[in-house]
């Protein structure tokens, strides 16, 4: 690309590379963007669709989980990106709400085109969408209900609203107990909060059976079998030794060489190695311990020894795993076997070796008040188990949030609909144009009832107008949104669809962040390396300058 000086080009960037300004690049950018949104927004509620997702691999993913989804799809344009990143961050900082936080991103770059046809200034329109963002939160935190650990009544509502529409149905009222009594188990209150570490719940999935017939481990799963066939299979009332050390002889650091002149050196030597190997077992048995995890190697004389004073021993444990048995059974781990006592030892119910799916698994249940536990998740089909995670995930996520703010509010669109005409009420209080901002992002959160309305076939705009009317008149209005399953507009609150409010308040915040930096870019220069990819059918740019691609342009990972 080049400038002129005095009539002269100027080379200024590689030859080959392109640039497009103002509105131009603008549209571009939200063109690209916005198509994310459309990917997805149809997967919204309970009866949303599934989407299929094929790798360069030939390998097929079928799934309505928005990071799933957003995660799958190679997105090459940068504005597009953006997008992606939001729903990761949702997915990170709250465990649910990844499909509403692209939508509502997408909806507002949608009434940010408006206002920009319209001739408002895009520093006009960020400036409003900042006033309407935090007056949310605000109108989010009157309206929000407390919620506590003693509340498993809303805290399996809470769950079963996560998992609504991800395959789960068929067994929510199995799985909805299994994840409020694992997310009560592993929190912990600090300073008079509650903190819960999802890395505390293992999941693990296992192919036969059905959903229903998942279970919660109260301790840990390790998917390893015992060392020794003739070590026991199952011990009760288990005291458990960790040891993060081989019970291996160790070898020299040099190169050192033991020079053996005749058959009896030779056999001290092993008897040598061998007495060793029977002390580092005797300090095993005097602790105490019945079961032992080794995060490290197991000799096979040391094995023959352990099996001999009926020691179930599983070695090269992982260290995450190590981690949750120590929170389950309150075990220390050990680094010296010499310094092990009765004192680090911990206690599990039942130790036992099962095998599951044709998988050998040593299960460590019954544990007392455990802080780390483990579903064992079933399903027909991989691709049912694969489902029932995300599902899981998602209500885990969920309850955390949940817990961890102590606030939830009405679900199915409710919130959105009391969002939208507290903004337009606030919107008129305000003077210049950031009030026709502000009017712009209550209509964009209604893109959420409207969305749940179509998946229902009805129609959106009567939802709309019947939700506003329903939430200025009735008594309990606010609680007013989209009976998908019925097909109307019904108090949600009393049919139990609740959700945290962090995955509200943080879907504002990482979507008005994201729409405020694509508004905020009117230059976009590409370099011929690597060229802008194609825009999406219907999009276009404008200027010569390349988009984003269609779902064919956009392969999956």
């Amino acid at each position: 690309m080049a400038g002129h000086n005095m009539g002269q080009p100027v080379l200024i960037l590689p030859e080959g590379a392109f640039r497009s300004t103002g509105r131009d690049a603008m549209k571009a950018n939200i063109s690209a963007a916005k198509f994310v949104g459309e990917v997805v927004r149809t997967t919204l509620g309970p009866k949303g669709m599934d989407k299929m997702l094929v790798d360069d691999l030939g390998d097929i993913t079928i799934t309505n989980d928005g990071a799933t989804i957003v995660d799958n799809m190679k997105v090459e344009h940068p504005a597009a990106k953006m997008m992606v990143e939001i729903a990761k961050t949702q997915d990170k900082e709250v465990g649910d709400g990844t499909t509403t936080v692209v939508v509502l991103a997408s909806s507002l770059l949608d009434q940010s085109e408006k206002l920009l046809n319209s001739g408002i200034h895009p520093t006009v329109i960020i400036r409003g969408y900042t006033m309407a963002a935090s007056q949310a939160q605000k109108i989010l935190e009157k309206n929000a209900m407390n919620v506590t650990l003693d509340d498993k009544d809303i805290l399996e509502k809470i769950a079963v609203t996560a998992m609504t529409g991800k395959g789960s149905e068929a067994a929510k009222t199995e799985l909805r107990k299994l994840c409020v009594t694992a997310v009560t188990n592993v929190a912990v209150k600090e300073n008079g909060k509650v903190k819960v570490n999802q890395d505390d719940i293992q999941l693990v999935k296992k192919i036969g059976k059905s959903m229903a017939e998942s279970e919660l481990i109260e301790g840990v799963i390790i998917e390893k079998e015992t060392l020794n066939i003739d070590m026991p299979k199952i011990i009760k009332d288990a005291k458990i030794a960790l040891l993060d050390a081989a019970l291996e002889v160790k070898k020299t650091e040099t190169d050192a060489k033991i020079s053996i002149k005749d058959p009896s050196q030779m056999q001290k030597f092993l008897e040598q190695e061998e007495n060793a190997l029977k002390n580092m077992v005797d300090i095993v048995k005097k602790s105490g311990a019945k079961v032992l995890f080794c995060q490290k190697g197991i000799d096979d004389v040391a094995q023959y020894y352990l099996a001999k004073n009926e020691i179930l021993a599983v070695r090269r444990v992982k260290k995450s795993d190590m981690e949750k048995l120590s929170k389950a059974t309150d075990a220390k781990v050990v680094s010296l076997i010499k310094d092990l006592s009765s004192d680090d030892l911990g206690f599990a119910g039942i130790v036992e070796q099962v095998k599951i799916a044709g998988d050998e698994l040593v299960l460590v249940k019954k544990c007392k008040n455990p802080k780390a536990v483990s579903l064992l998740l079933r399903g027909g089909t991989e691709h049912v188990v694969d489902e029932l995670e995300r599902a899981v995930k998602d209500a885990i996520g969920g309850l955390a949030s949940a817990l961890e703010v102590g606030k939830y509010v009405t679900g199915a669109g409710a919130i959105e609909i009391e969002l939208s005409r507290g903004l337009e009420n606030y919107a008129k209080t305000v003077g210049g144009r950031e009030q026709l901002a502000i009017s712009a992002f209550a209509e964009a959160l209604e893109i959420i009832p409207k969305t749940l309305a179509e998946s229902a076939g009805l129609d959106a705009i009567d939802a709309i107008v019947s939700l506003k009317e329903k939430h200025a008149m009735e008594k309990d209005g606010i609680n007013f949104g989209v009976d998908v399953m019925n097909k109307k507009m019904a108090n949600m609150y009393e049919q139990g669809v609740v959700e945290p409010l962090k995955i509200k308040t943080q879907a504002i915040t990482s979507a008005t962040e994201a729409v405020e930096m694509i508004l905020r870019i009117d230059d976009v220069v590409a370099s011929s390396k690597k060229s802008m990819p194609p825009m999406p059918p219907g999009g276009g740019y404008g200027g010569g300058m390349g988009g984003m691609g269609g779902m064919g342009g956009m392969g999956m990972e």
